[in-house]
């Protein structure tokens, strides 16, 4: 918050929804168990889901040839709210 000529004012900041874009090959396309939890690969926190949305669909589309590979969004957002 500022103030500008004694008043208060609020300045408008866009909401921050974070994303958090990872993946890494799965033991099964049945589940969600890593094979190897080591080699996950994080591709980060971003402040919105179509952000995110772009990030997984390039990571997606760069690993199509391994059935077992896949990428997934997590609403951080959602997990940090009281």
């Amino acid at each position: 918050m500022s103030t500008q000529g004694g008043q208060p004012t609020q300045t408008s900041e866009p909401t921050q929804l974070l994303h958090l874009v990872f993946g890494g090959e799965l033991t099964s396309l049945d589940g969600v168990t890593f094979r190897d939890l080591s080699k996950l690969d994080i591709v980060g926190i971003f402040p919105d889901y179509a952000s995110a949305a772009v990030a997984w669909k390039a990571k997606a589309q760069q690993t199509v040839d391994s059935a077992l590979t896949r990428y997934f969004i997590v609403h951080l957002h959602r997990l940090l709210q009281p």
